[in-house]
């Protein structure tokens, strides 16, 4: 697919997106998160750490090394954490509950990102092109939670939608936040309905009993911010763009 195909899905797909670089997905109620060619409505994680996030008309894998990324001019639609990818992980301003999210990244060899619902649960970005057994730290996994020092739970994805590293790639999320009564008691996980890498299903009505690795330092509730990791390599993201989710009979 060509690197300006945003995603190819069935037309009858409400949540189908239109086949052109930076333009909105198909359908109402679509809203942009990198509005008006600027990250205004971002702010960093942890302010100690470099916000070197940018904007770029063209982010591209560095020919002189495969491991970084690199751009030619400034003010674009196309952000991205720098060359040696060191930057702050970046949270929205806004808070989000059952939610639809579609994505482009773009990764270099080996390199590592994440975007998380909520700020606590992770679609796992890795450059796993050519991996023939995908695991939890593979593109499109839920990543794993940390109990005890050891890892637990996560989701690999079904199959290995990778794309090479330098090349954008494409993430569809439905997403049901989790459900608490009315004493703020939780009764329901949140669940990952639906996730689609590069218009491959990878991820189908997996339950998250709680934050996976690295998620913010925030309680799970119905509403909180979207966050994605810019502080494990270079990464370059374009969209995102996010609408509230229609009920699905409870699922």
């Amino acid at each position: 697919m060509n690197r300006r195909t945003f995603l190819a899905l069935p037309p009858a797909a409400a949540w189908a997106v239109a086949a052109a670089k930076e333009k909105a997905p198909r359908g109402a109620g679509w809203k942009p998160l990198f509005a008006g060619g600027a990250m205004t409505g971002w702010h960093p994680q942890d302010t100690r750490r470099p916000n070197t996030w940018r904007g770029s008309r063209a982010v591209r894998m560095d020919a002189a090394d495969a491991t970084r990324l690199a751009a030619d001019e400034a003010g674009g639609g196309e952000y991205w954490n720098g060359p040696e990818g060191k930057a702050a992980n970046i949270v929205s301003d806004e808070r989000f509950g059952d939610l639809e999210l579609v994505l482009e990244f773009m990764v270099p060899k080996g390199s590592n990102s994440g975007v998380y619902l909520q700020g606590l649960y992770e679609i796992q970005i890795f450059d796993s092109h050519g991996v023939e057994h995908p695991k939890t730290s593979d593109c499109g996994a839920i990543y794993h939670r940390w109990i005890d020092g050891k890892p637990a739970g996560g989701s690999p994805p079904r199959v290995n939608a990778s794309r090479r590293p330098g090349e954008w790639q494409s993430l569809y999320v439905r997403f049901r936040a989790p459900r608490f009564d009315a004493q703020g008691r939780k009764t329901e996980n949140a669940r990952f309905l639906r996730v689609l890498l590069n218009g491959q299903l990878v991820q189908e009505n997996v339950e998250v009993e709680g934050g996976t690795r690295s998620h913010m330092p925030v309680e799970e509730a119905a509403r909180n911010p979207l966050m994605l990791q810019g502080d494990h390599g270079p990464v370059a993201y374009r969209g995102p763009y996010v609408r509230a989710l229609a009920a699905e009979g409870g699922r």
